[in-house]
């Protein structure tokens, strides 16, 4: 069971002495992400043997409501090819499409703006949370800073498969002893820029056996623990294959602890929702834990963060 140990106090002492407001500018957007470098991305260039990619993305599900998924995605035509028939002669012969949706939640596969979580009436660096309005979106901390991308090393923590578990317990969550566990065993260090992948074996879980409501049934995911440990590690973004947080909390005030502090205090970047079981599978054949890995948001203007289809290289 998880480690209830950092409690309420212990979390908002970390909202002050884990902060990197300040720390690369008071203008400063990219918080995390100023820990990449073209230098490190040439290194983790260096990982790619074969080419092979593997893809870290949930498949899209339109129009198919699920107890986590409440207000699912959409999807119609408003132009389709059933008109043309052969031999109606040359001309434009076209179809389009729709789609929308909510992309927060515990299916969709994205990244996190620092636009997503506030703390205390603040954004990340001291912006007012006042600048993300109903009517415009996000006017500060929105994701097209993240334009250029996310190319870096990528380092799979495979929680689950190295305690022997298809899958860890809802309510349960991965910890400072899993990381260490991983390093030890998996001839890697977490290290400056990377992209810190957690596997819990939750989203796998979800298609064995089927949805269920993560407010009543609780969530795997990082523990709060973990916190100080980003920070000291200086990693750039981490990701799970959970909506990262464990849940249930057992706190009024850190509903959601990992975001809570991570995005608004630190900086921080937050992939939710990848699909870790394919990269699990080709890390373990190869034994071989670490990769290149590109994950790159859309531009989407005043936007709180971007649907990602995040691709490990091997």
């Amino acid at each position: 069971m998880p480690d209830y140990s950092v409690d309420e106090q212990q979390l908002l002492g970390w909202i002050d002495t884990l902060s990197n407001w300040g720390r690369w500018g008071d203008d400063d957007e990219l918080g995390t992400l100023n820990n990449l470098s073209p230098e490190l991305t040439k290194r983790a260039l260096a990982l790619v043997e074969d080419g092979l990619s593997v893809s870290c993305a949930a498949p899209l599900v339109f129009n198919e409501a699920a107890p986590d998924v409440p207000r699912p995605p959409v999807h119609f035509m408003i132009g389709a090819g059933e008109a043309y028939r052969p031999g109606d002669g040359p001309g434009r012969q076209v179809a389009m499409d729709f789609f929308g949706l909510i992309f927060h939640g515990h299916t969709v596969t994205h990244i996190d703006s620092h636009a997503h979580f506030m703390w205390d009436g603040y954004l990340y660096n001291g912006r007012p949370s006042s600048a993300v309005k109903m009517r415009e979106g996000a006017t500060q901390g929105d994701i097209t800073v993240t334009y250029k991308g996310i190319i870096t090393r990528g380092v799979l923590v495979d929680a689950a498969r190295m305690r022997g578990v298809d899958f860890i317990a809802r309510g349960d969550g991965v910890g400072v002893a899993d990381i260490e566990k991983a390093e030890r065993e998996c001839g890697f260090k977490v290290g400056k820029g990377d992209v810190l992948l957690l596997r819990t074996g939750q989203f796998g879980e979800r298609e064995r056996s089927g949805p269920v409501d993560s407010n009543i049934a609780g969530s795997s995911g990082p523990l709060p623990e973990l916190l100080p440990f980003f920070k000291e590690r200086d990693i750039a973004v981490m990701g799970s294959d959970t909506g990262n947080d464990v849940t249930p909390t057992r706190s009024e005030i850190f509903t959601n602890p990992v975001h809570q502090v991570f995005i608004p205090a630190m900086g921080g970047w937050i992939l939710d929702n990848a699909w870790l079981d394919d990269l699990a599978e080709e890390c373990a054949r190869r034994g071989r834990w670490e990769f290149l890995i590109n994950i790159l948001p859309l531009r989407l203007k005043h936007v709180t963060g971007s649907p990602v289809n995040p691709v490990a290289v091997f």
